[in-house]
């Protein structure tokens, strides 16, 4: 039977910045991309595009979705930076003196009351918090973090051009296929990558974040080797820790 999933790559002040959804159905050991939904801003923004998504499954988040520590890292950021940190992957600091009102608690909150539980049994609703670095290491088996995210513009163009290619060689994924249809391709094309700038260029960043989130999604839902980094009550990060591109020529 198939289901129903979707990867959130949330902003973190998200009346400020958009979020970027992507949405899949999930059959067998192939997940097709099936919708985007793009500028959304707000918690309400985001359960309204949730709420409107049939049949909706399963759901990661690339945002805190419990914090409970007054001040510092939560302990799986702690964890998580102590396994991943000399890989250029570790976590940056949540706590409720700097996100006291942090959306990605409300969103969590929302799914909760929507019975969707924290990495919760695969045969019901489920939700869970993750992160794309290591993750990315994980899958493709990489030395250190994809550089993605900082640097010039041109750092930023050449590193989301790798992820874009790399996210394409899980449609032979010998572990979880990533179909990708015609219309959405465009937002992988080097070519149009390479003109982007400004939010344009940010803007697709994050519909390739959640295109990550939404094929974390899918290895959870498959039951693949994985760590949760902390504990639902104190705040978790799921990462997979699986190859999915065994196998496969990787230049």
């Amino acid at each position: 039977m198939s289901k129903i999933l979707a990867g959130i790559d949330l902003a973190w002040v998200s009346t400020r910045n958009p979020t970027a959804i992507a949405v899949g159905r999930m059959s067998g050991r192939t997940l097709t991309l099936k919708k985007l939904l793009t500028d959304l801003y707000g918690v309400e923004g985001i359960t309204s595009g949730l709420s409107a998504t049939k049949q909706l499954h399963g759901v990661t988040i690339d945002g805190p979705t419990v914090v409970t520590n007054s001040t510092g890292r939560r302990l799986c950021e702690n964890q998580l930076t102590r396994e991943y940190g000399g890989r250029k992957a570790g976590c940056h600091a949540t706590n409720l003196s700097r996100y006291p009102d942090s959306d990605g608690v409300a969103l969590g909150d929302w799914l909760q009351s929507q019975g969707f539980s924290h990495l919760g049994d695969r045969e019901g609703r489920w939700q869970l918090e993750c992160y794309p670095h290591p993750a990315l290491i994980e899958i493709f088996r990489l030395e250190e973090r994809l550089l993605y995210k900082k640097g010039s513009v041109s750092q930023k163009r050449v590193g989301q051009a790798r992820l874009a290619k790399m996210l394409l060689r899980l449609e032979s994924s010998p572990v979880l296929a990533l179909q990708v249809p015609e219309q959405f391709r465009v937002r992988f094309s080097p070519a149009r990558i390479f003109e982007l700038r400004g939010g344009a260029l940010k803007h697709n960043e994050d519909v390739l974040d959640a295109i990550v989130c939404l094929y974390i999604a899918g290895l959870y839902q498959a039951g693949y080797r994985d760590k949760v980094f902390g504990e639902v009550s104190q705040g978790y990060i799921y990462v997979p820790q699986v190859d999915c591109t065994e196998g496969q020529d990787g230049s």
